[in-house]
């Protein structure tokens, strides 16, 4: 999900995102992820070794506000960390020369790494003493963090449990509100929230490359408006061949190599071409 032509603020779409083949970008754990196509050797979306994987790598945090008595719906809680990812991107400390844009260009320069752990109580409230950005939802709260070296994770995020995201849904979630992007889950698949929650960020975060700046910008100033959602076999079978930008998981856990995520814009915000393949 990142290029070695891309800028900490991009002014256009990122050129491996709008390329005749959808989007692609290797997973890592089961916090990464990628797609299909052919692409050129040292495409950082490519899923054999490459000189990328020699520059130090970096890892975005996510934590997800967990209480055991009240925990946050499953629906609620992927939308908003897939809106944590694009407020991160979208933070003018992330861009130019922001405070964080360092971190995040050291983060894309890289392969892309997602991590989601759980808070509650006191782990909670350190956690949201580190530098951060905290972005609610219906009822879920998610912080996302500037990215940290893979070994060099603060003391107070590091000791959260990646485990423990299991998340359901009480009533059955609204129909996707089109008028912003849907984010569709493979409906053969079975994962945790706390994976699921990072595959769709990925899937945010595809999308959101896809983007102009104006059309950045809008979407932005909306408040990032989204939809998470599973669709039929069939829809699924069609969105994953129309273009639009695909995750795909390298399997490493929970679930074997494959697709996670598509990205279908929306029809008011981040609006997504489809069939770019001739």
């Amino acid at each position: 999900m990142s290029s070695n032509d891309i800028p900490a603020a991009p002014s256009a779409p990122d050129p491996t995102a709008t390329s005749p083949a959808s989007p692609v970008e290797p997973a890592d754990r089961a916090e990464s992820a990628g797609a299909t196509g052919p692409l050129p050797a040292d495409s950082p979306f490519r899923t054999e070794p490459t000189p990328r994987d020699e520059a130090p790598q970096f890892v975005l945090p996510l934590v997800v506000h967990i209480e055991k008595t009240d925990p946050p719906a499953r629906t609620d809680a992927l939308r908003t960390a897939a809106r944590a990812v694009l407020t991160i991107l979208a933070d003018d400390r992330a861009l130019g020369e922001g405070e964080w844009a360092q971190a995040m260009r050291d983060w894309q320069d890289a392969r892309i790494r997602k991590v989601v752990r759980r808070a509650r109580g006191a782990e909670w409230r350190k956690a949201c003493a580190l530098p951060g950005i905290t972005v609610t939802g219906d009822a879920a709260e998610v912080r996302v963090y500037p990215p940290v070296p893979l070994d060099g994770w603060p003391k107070e995020l590091a000791k959260l449990q990646v485990s423990g995201t299991d998340l359901d849904d009480p009533e059955p979630p609204a129909a996707p509100d089109t008028t912003g992007p849907v984010l569709w889950l493979n409906p053969e698949l079975d994962m945790s929230a706390g994976k699921t929650m990072a595959q769709v960020g990925h899937g945010a975060q595809l999308a959101w490359w896809e983007l102009t700046d104006a059309e950045r910008k809008e979407w932005q100033e909306a408040g990032f408006p989204l939809s998470v959602a599973t669709p039929g076999a069939e829809t699924w079978r069609r969105l994953t061949v129309s273009g639009l930008p695909v995750v795909h998981d390298a399997g490493f856990t929970e679930i074997a190599p494959g697709p996670t995520v598509a990205a279908e814009g929306g029809t008011l915000y981040c609006r997504l071409p489809r069939l770019r393949r001739p």
